[in-house]
């Protein structure tokens, strides 16, 4: 006799739940070890990650007091171990703090009239990728200002190709070494038209703006209207 269908329902639904229990117990036996290392593995690799996180700001932080009570050093006329304080922070800080420990080092050296390792220092910000390119940009500038004399003038024309052009943060400093490259390449013209193109960029610092228009006279160009115009 044919069971009554409720009947053959909930044996079909006992037997599903079953194979259900069955098939889970049977997952986990088999890989239960397995997801409970990658369940573990996941909470030690965040929790990792998080406390990475805050060892780094941490470190940052008391890079930046590192830094600063070199500073005050410094300014007391102190620098005992502030040099290698500084070259400590150029090597091991976080990227502004060793820029900034570069820059610092650099200002020490040229005190000291070693405008060799001032333009050494000032070449480490400038080839260092992973910094700013602020940072770099000054610190090209900078170098190459020290390095002026020693430079052939191609290299410095090649050197500030990026910066000397109008509209760049530098165009006024590096638009001026240029000019001055190009005139010792005997390219007065190009170093003239130069000169009289910074001398009406308003956002040029006003006393490149007045060199750069005494520079484009001696070279037989007037630019001095430019300087009738407003100025940043």
């Amino acid at each position: 006799m044919a069971e009554p269908p409720e009947h053959n329902e909930t044996f079909l639904r006992e037997v599903d739940e079953n194979l259900r229990r069955d098939r889970v117990h049977d997952f986990w036996k088999k890989y239960g070890l397995w997801v409970g290392v990658a369940v573990g593995a996941f909470l030690i690799a965040s929790g990792g990650f998080i406390w990475w996180q805050n060892h780094k700001l941490q470190q940052s932080e008391a890079q930046v007091e590192q830094f600063a009570e070199v500073l005050k050093n410094v300014g007391q006329g102190s620098r005992g171990t502030s040099v290698k304080q500084l070259d400590d922070l150029s090597e091991n800080g976080s990227k502004a703090v060793r820029a900034t420990a570069l820059f610092t080092r650099a200002a020490m050296a040229i005190e000291d009239n070693d405008l060799k390792l001032a333009a050494a220092k000032y070449g480490e910000i400038a080839g260092d990728s992973s910094l700013p390119k602020p940072f770099r940009d000054a610190a090209l500038i900078r170098q190459t200002a020290l390095q002026f004399d020693q430079l052939q003038p191609s290299q410095v024309i090649d050197r500030l190709a990026p910066l000397a052009k109008p509209g760049a943060p530098w165009f006024g400093t590096a638009g001026e070494m240029t000019g001055l490259a190009l005139i010792k390449q005997g390219h007065k013209d190009q170093a003239a038209k130069l000169f009289s193109t910074i001398a009406k960029d308003n956002s040029v610092p006003p006393e490149i703006r007045s060199r750069s228009v005494q520079l484009a006279g001696s070279l037989g160009v007037d630019a001095s209207s430019f300087l009738a115009g407003p100025r940043q």
